[in-house]
């Protein structure tokens, strides 16, 4: 795909959507971590729903560790592998107090020493709650990317490092929730929505539906 087809989508999709952010519901930096820990092979309406009750009685990581195992679990069980998500939340959030005095890494490499962080992860955070333009790839980016031709690769750090590369600086900052958003509404995983959508003329899709 050449630049000016790159930027021409990215200019459609910020047209579309100026201000894109995470459907996660949050407050501080420790409440997204955790909604985003929770939200692995989970929606993030699930997880909205289940933060809804946990968040006003524990969001920081000294009222999770006060609230136990066994009750962050009650407050979670609506949400798919909620027992190691528990048992992540809790470590987590032990960690951060015990070595990031009480507060949310703003790096890579620590956050990715708490449990249940990985790359993705920490990328969403760094980029959500820090402001770093970073690439979160998850299957909706990973199917889009690949689909459109704007950032093809046979694995998401392969992707994840197309993207950096050749999306245009202006628009790093936001482009992970535009494609995030793109592929959950619209470029869907069995049928996407072509005939809506606002790039399909630019996208190098082949199997487009009528």
């Amino acid at each position: 795909m050449n630049p000016a087809k790159r930027r021409l989508i990215f200019e459609r999709l910020r047209a579309a959507n100026p201000q894109p952010t995470t459907e996660l519901v949050y407050r501080s930096p420790f409440e997204l971590l955790v909604a985003v820990v929770l939200s692995a092979q989970a929606t993030d309406k699930s997880v909205n729903l289940a933060t809804a009750k946990l968040f006003p009685v524990a969001n920081t990581p000294d009222k999770i560790v006060a609230l136990g195992e066994e009750k962050l679990t009650d407050f979670i069980k609506t949400i798919g592998l909620f027992r190691t998500k528990a048992k992540n939340v809790l470590g987590l959030s032990k960690m951060i107090l015990e070595e990031c005095d009480g507060v949310v890494p703003s790096s890579r490499e620590e956050l990715e020493r708490l449990p249940g962080v990985g790359r993705k992860t920490a990328n969403v955070v760094l980029n959500t709650a820090f402001g770093q333009p970073t690439m979160a790839v998850d299957t909706h980016i990973f199917r889009v990317a690949n689909r459109t031709g704007l950032g093809p690769g046979k694995d998401p750090l392969e992707v994840e490092q197309k993207l950096l590369k050749f999306t245009p600086p202006e628009f790093l900052m936001n482009a992970h929730h535009w494609l995030i958003l793109h592929g959950r509404y619209t470029c869907v995983a069995r049928k996407p929505g072509c005939p809506g959508c606002i790039i399909r003329d630019l996208c190098d899709y082949r199997n487009k539906t009528s």
